[in-house]
């Protein structure tokens, strides 16, 4: 049962005098929040909130697990070593030896792990560093509709124009091709692809690698098929082009299975990931590299902060929930139980497109032509109690990514507030 304690202080004035205009979720959740716990949270006013969010997919196992927060406690009150740079540790130690017996030996993978440093984007820009300097080439494609980090290299291939402007990023060096499936539909960007490699005079240099995600969530919610990631697969092997797989926020369980390719049954050559590795929250990215490719000489690529301890010791006890059948299977269950949901919405407003994979569900208010459903929609959630977020180009898209560990109960009286806000707006 959750327990919170109730303050009914609810001062912004400290945010508004002080901190940054860059600011972006405050301004969409307007609630000073106080505590959580699993798929719930508490602000200063007393408020309670089922969370479909999850710190944007960094929350995977929910807020403050037990099983995670206990181990953490336990490291703090020993004098667990908290910064070590790139020095080996017990908790880094603990972690890679879980992370090969949980997710890399039960798959078959073979990687090596390299930690880049606190956030996603540190992680895609070490797999964009790598790949030039293993192939010496440096034409990357990457897929309109992706998003992969705020950072100079990691904006250079993303597709939203709006993120960079920001960094007055061009695009040098990086080939753009539409992804499997989009907001014009479907296209066959393989095939294209493999017709310019084949031509000599398209004009392009043979990339040194292709960058994907399993399922483009910024973008709007749509996963790519097992197939066409297989011919994506079969196109980079062919030309000797290297395929990393972008699972910062699909990783850790949000498509159903630890890695959002898995259902294709391919291994890319890099893998990113970042958000949930650290457990409950706790920053840490991993690069994860086929053995051979990993030429880095020692220092080429460093981060104070790439060896996060508490994050090693957190990510160790939240990847041990993989070993447990019944969570997996509770994944399952909550997944056929939003699929159904996804299906009975489109039955409510038949205009609706509705996508997803696993945990992960966006409903698309885009193919009714009325700007600003969606947000006006996420209001209404907001209003009765849920937070949920927005993607899509024209963030036309509701984002729905429940807890993995969420409760039968909790999940359907989120789904009962989505519902009752889609009908009335």
């Amino acid at each position: 049962m959750t327990v919170f304690t109730t303050d009914v202080s609810t001062d912004v004035s400290t945010f508004h005098e002080l901190e940054s205009a860059v600011r972006m979720y405050c301004r969409t959740f307007p609630a000073v929040f106080t505590r959580a716990k699993g798929a719930r949270l508490r602000s200063e006013d007393g408020r309670e909130f089922l969370d479909f969010f999850c710190g944007a997919g960094a929350l995977n196992y929910g807020h403050n697990p037990e099983w995670v927060v206990d181990r953490v406690r336990a490291y703090l009150e020993g004098d667990g070593i908290l910064h070590g740079l790139d020095m080996h540790t017990v908790a880094k130690r603990e972690f890679i030896e879980t992370f090969r017996r949980v997710v890399l030996e039960p798959r078959g993978l073979r990687y090596k792990l390299q930690f880049c440093g606190p956030t996603g984007t540190d992680a895609v820009e070490a797999a964009l560093k790598l790949v030039r300097k293993v192939t010496g080439r440096q034409t990357v494609v990457s897929f309109t509709g992706g998003f992969h980090g705020m950072s100079r290299g990691s904006l250079a291939v993303t597709g939203s124009r709006r993120a960079r402007a920001a960094g007055s990023v061009g695009l040098h060096d990086v080939l753009f091709v539409p992804y499997e499936d989009g907001p014009a539909g479907s296209f066959d960007s393989v095939s294209y692809l493999t017709r310019l490699v084949a031509d000599p005079s398209a004009g392009v240099d043979l990339p040194a690698a292709v960058i994907v995600e399993s399922v483009q969530v910024e973008g709007g919610i749509y996963p790519a098929s097992a197939q066409w990631l297989r011919d994506l697969r079969t196109f980079t092997e062919q030309h000797g082009i290297l395929l990393v797989c972008d699972e910062i926020q699909t990783g850790c369980g949000r498509t159903g299975s630890f890695f959002g390719f898995e259902h294709a049954g391919i291994q890319p050559d890099l893998v990113t990931l970042s958000k949930s590795i650290g457990g409950a929250g706790m920053p840490l990215a991993l690069t994860l590299i086929r053995p051979e490719l990993d030429v880095w000489r020692s220092g080429e690529h460093t981060g104070t902060f790439r060896g996060n301890q508490l994050a090693f010791v957190a990510g160790a006890a939240a990847l041990t929930a993989w070993e447990d059948p019944s969570f997996r299977q509770r994944i399952a269950e909550s997944s056929a139980r939003l699929t159904a949901f996804g299906a009975r919405l489109r039955g409510t407003e038949p205009r609706l497109a509705v996508r997803g994979r696993g945990m992960l569900l966006g409903v698309d208010t885009g193919p009714l032509g009325r700007p600003g459903y969606a947000e006006r929609i996420q209001r209404r959630c907001f209003d009765d109690g849920l937070v949920v977020e927005l993607c899509g180009r024209d963030d036309e898209v509701v984002k729905l990514m429940p807890p993995l560990t969420i409760g039968e109960a909790d999940l359907d009286e989120g789904l009962a507030i989505i519902e009752t806000a889609v009908r009335q707006v």
